[in-house]
């Protein structure tokens, strides 16, 4: 019998060694951790700025899209309504301008007043006569919101490749 409780207490001494040996292998050290966050940084660093390179050519593709857009429902104002005064804001596909008869304006031209905007949430401009395209010109003076600039500052003109 004392054979026996012998071999028990060994197979139980066994058994919580083992139990902590493999816990002791399934857990991560301080160092492993910060060797993968160190890394996690790195490859973040590397992959970041491409991205956000992307973020700023997509936003200009979109503006000049938009550009597009507003300068083909700017055609159908012209359509209902006549030639566009010189001076007149981009805002006359929203509201109708003073000047207008009331049977001629049948707008608004685009869906809301936020089309009205470039994707920085700058208004874009309307410049008649214009200097790209014959008639008008719908233009966005990019992120920084002022005339000229390259990559995501580069203006954005309709008709204008």
């Amino acid at each position: 019998m004392k054979a026996c409780n012998m071999k028990t207490s060994q197979m139980n001494q066994f058994r919580s060694n083992a139990a902590r040996r493999s816990s002791a292998r399934a857990a991560f050290t301080l160092i492993e951790a910060i060797v993968v966050i160190i890394i996690l940084g790195v490859i973040a660093a590397v992959v970041a700025p491409r991205f956000i390179s992307k973020v700023g050519d997509s936003r200009q593709s979109v503006a000049k899209s938009n550009a597009e857009s507003l300068a083909t429902a700017l055609k159908l104002y012209m359509t209902d309504c006549g030639s566009i005064e010189s001076g007149a804001g981009i805002d006359i596909l929203w509201t109708k301008p003073s000047n207008v008869e009331e049977g001629a304006w049948k707008g608004p031209y685009v869906d809301n007043a936020d089309a009205l905007k470039d994707p920085w949430g700058n208004e874009y401009i309307l410049k008649v006569p214009g200097e790209h395209n014959a008639d008008f010109d719908v233009v966005s003076y990019g992120k920084d919101g002022r005339q000229g600039g390259e990559g995501e500052d580069a203006d954005v003109i309709n008709g204008k490749k």
